[in-house]
């Protein structure tokens, strides 16, 4: 009845547009700082949450673009979107730009499908950690450190004393266990299409166009052209953000997690910047 009645109504005044929400996720996961909001679930929430209340949308769509970071982190956004889909019974569809590597990986299996550009670069189903050693250099210009702990193990892999194998081998269990909660995360998402490429869990990542053969994704695809082939050519992506705050900051910025303002932490700050350039370095971008 209403939407006979609609029919009759100017242009101007008919609604006969399908929305469909969109939600940016992008960066390196985890890495907030006072300058630079970074991806975490404290500021995925609300655009989520605000996406995913648009009733009559059909679904919500998600632009993913990172090329990784913090595995807490990426695991609580899946678990965010998947909890919201299942809430308000919407589709989501997840479109990649650059890269969906590691992290980034993980929170594109919360989709239902997968969408990348033939050059995105896609996989690094793996875990990594890295680091520094100072130790020769601490000799060189004679600096002496002192430590004191309640807890031998306190001073686990200190860059400036030399490598215990003993603490080598139990960083490497711990990524172990966090490879594998990966690895049953993707399987439990896309085991039915997954090939048996034996590289497919070793790190390794590929083009989009490969990735669609490994069933790490479904298809080539950008977003209008999916969303109005598959809801119509009167289809509207309407981008949600989080709303913006003082001097034009994105809620959520000014303030990094110990407290500290805009002004304080300049050199954390530096190095945060330098540790997000080479997580997008690592894949060519």
């Amino acid at each position: 009845m209403l939407s006979t009645f609609r029919r009759f109504l100017p242009k101007p005044f008919r609604n006969d547009k399908t929305i469909v929400p969109v939600v940016r996720l992008q960066g390196a996961i985890g890495m907030q700082s006072p300058m630079r909001s970074g991806l975490s679930l404290a500021s995925a929430a609300m655009p989520l949450e605000k996406a995913f209340s648009v009733k009559k949308a059909p679904a919500v769509a998600l632009i993913v673009n990172s090329p990784g970071g913090s595995p807490v982190q990426s695991r609580l956004i899946f678990k965010r979107i998947r909890d919201l889909a299942k809430e308000n019974e919407k589709d989501v569809l997840v479109f990649v730009e650059d890269v969906a590597a590691s992290g980034g990986y993980m929170i594109a299996v919360a989709g239902d499908e997968i969408f990348v550009d033939p050059s995105s670069i896609v996989g690094s189903i793996g875990v990594v950690a890295a680091g520094f050693g100072f130790t020769e250099m601490i000799k060189k210009i004679g600096v002496d450190r002192r430590v004191y702990t309640a807890g031998e193990k306190k001073v686990t892999l200190d860059p400036f004393q030399p490598e215990v194998p003993e603490d080598i081998d139990y960083l490497k269990s711990l990524q172990l266990e966090l490879h594998e909660t990966f690895i049953e995360l993707v399987k439990s998402r896309r085991g039915d299409v997954l090939t048996e490429d034996p590289d497919l869990f070793t790190g390794k990542f590929w083009t989009g166009r490969t990735a669609v053969q490994l069933g790490l994704v479904d298809a080539i695809g950008d977003l209008r052209g999916v969303l109005k082939e598959r809801y119509g050519e009167k289809t509207e992506p309407r981008l949600i953000s989080a709303p913006r705050g003082l001097f034009g900051r994105r809620a959520g910025l000014g303030v990094n997690q110990k407290g500290q303002r805009l002004t304080e932490g300049l050199g954390d700050e530096l190095i945060s910047a330098v540790e997000e350039r080479a997580l997008w370095m690592r894949y060519g971008l």
